[in-house]
């Protein structure tokens, strides 16, 4: 099968494109046939650690991509539930490639009222924001939103889903023009800074309801000026750190007296069974409004699987808004 494939470099890894062998499928696992899997910056990180450096063994060359949407080739030993030919999507190892190879406990119905485009879009991105608005966050209708970087992946999921929710929504960009394509999509708020005029930006934006809670994407150099834009009982939750800043002074006295929560979000240390009650809950509560279109993902773009490089310089460049997806 033809695969996107992670090779070691001098500064960082790079894409190429090869043949590779089918994934073989094991009891409680699934083969998906993919159409669609979605660029998510942790293909970065990946990439980055994949640098050359002297007197060390070369990283190993791995199938790039953290989700698919497809359709169910083949089914392994003890699996319930599925049949070939289903409309799926996941998480996985290796969405970027004609078959991938699924954990059968994260595989969700894939509805018909999605193109592959959206479908792909969804098992990362839309779990781990769920995750963080409903299940950490407990968003409620009428409660104020705030959305750092709204026009990436993550804060165009969080703000679909905070629409959805009833919520108000305010979000961040260095791109008037980014913000101004979001109103279509919702967005009641548009703040243009960045994390250094962020603090000031807020005051005037949040007006006299304030800020409930926050989904940050920027990192460590927004936590004060959304901290302090917050109202009492207010949520921060932290999903990106997209400005690479991972440590900031934190006021335990505002902290307390204004009876914040903090909540961090993220998969990467997560167990199988762990991510799989993540999927089974994200389904309870959000695969109906997913199957009749009240919620939909944004979707930037998509390129072609041997066009892999050219989408990762379009996310690299910020130029996106939503999320950019590859086609196999």
């Amino acid at each position: 099968m033809k695969a996107a494939m992670m090779v070691p470099g001098g500064s960082s890894g790079g894409w190429e494109l090869r043949e590779v062998q089918r994934p073989v499928v094991g009891p409680g696992q699934v083969v998906v046939r993919v159409r669609a899997s979605s660029i998510n910056r942790a293909e970065f990180r990946r990439l980055q650690a994949m640098k050359l450096e002297p007197g060390k063994p070369a990283p190993e060359t791995r199938v790039g991509g953290g989700d698919a949407a497809g359709e169910v080739a083949e089914i392994g030993a003890g699996v319930v539930g599925v049949k070939e030919g289903d409309r799926v999507m996941g998480r996985c190892t290796g969405g970027f490639a004609e078959y991938a190879l699924l954990d059968a406990r994260e595989v969700m119905p894939a509805p018909d009222a999605l193109s592959w485009d959206e479908a792909a879009c969804v098992p990362v991105v839309f779990v781990v924001v769920h995750d963080g608005l409903c299940v950490s966050g407990r968003l409620d209708a009428g409660e104020t939103l705030l959305v750092t970087a709204v026009p990436s992946g993550v804060g165009t999921a969080a703000l679909v889903l905070g629409k959805y929710l009833g919520a108000r929504v305010i979000g961040t960009s260095r791109s008037a023009d980014k913000l101004e394509r979001l109103k279509a999509h919702g967005l009641d708020v548009g703040v243009v800074s960045d994390a250094a005029g962020l603090g000031a930006a807020l005051k005037d934006a949040a007006g006299p309801p304030g800020i409930d809670m926050v989904v940050d994407n920027i990192g460590a150099d927004a936590l004060v000026p959304c901290l302090d834009a917050l109202n009492v009982g207010g949520r921060f939750v932290t999903i990106g750190r997209m400005s690479g800043v991972h440590t900031a002074e934190l006021n335990i006295d505002r902290f307390a007296e204004h009876r914040l929560h903090l909540y961090g979000v993220s998969n990467r240390l997560r167990s199988a069974a762990q991510r799989a009650e993540s999927a089974k809950r994200f389904l309870a509560d959000l695969l109906p409004a997913l199957s009749d279109r009240r919620l939909r993902p944004i979707v930037d773009s998509a390129f072609a699987l041997d066009n892999i490089a050219a989408a990762q310089a379009h996310v690299e460049a910020d130029r996106h808004v939503g999320k950019v997806v590859i086609r196999v």
